[in-house]
C-alpha cells in the first residue's frame, strides 16, 4: 500500500503502549492495531485528530506515501512504451 502508517514512530518517541494510546483515543485495542500494521482501508479524520491530539503531533507524522514498488512502476511504463510501438 503506498500510504504509511507511522504510529509505532510516534508510540515509541512518546513512551506509550498501543493499550494506553488506544483508550485514550477511545478506540479498541484491536482497531488501533489495524491501523498500525497498515491493514486498515480508511481512517476517520474524527480519529485521526484524536490520535494527534494524543500524541501532540501532526497527521502528517503518522501518515506518509510511498511510491509503487519500482518493478511496478518499470512494468508500466514498459506497458505504455509497448503501446507506443503498436499506435505507432
Amino acid at each position: 500500500m503506498p500510504i504509511t502508517v507511522d504510529i509505532d514512530v510516534m508510540l515509541a518517541r512518546r513512551k506509550m503502549s498501543v493499550g494506553e494510546l488506544a483508550e485514550r483515543v477511545g478506540i479498541t485495542p484491536a482497531n488501533l492495531a489495524v491501523l498500525k500494521n497498515g491493514r486498515a482501508k480508511a481512517v476517520r479524520f474524527t480519529t485521526l485528530a484524536a490520535l494527534c491530539e494524543v500524541l501532540e503531533c501532526q497527521p502528517g507524522d503518522l501518515l506518509r506515501w510511498e511510491p509503487a514498488d519500482v518493478t511496478d512502476v518499470v512494468e508500466v511504463v514498459d506497458a505504455r512504451e509497448a503501446a507506443d510501438v503498436v499506435d505507432g
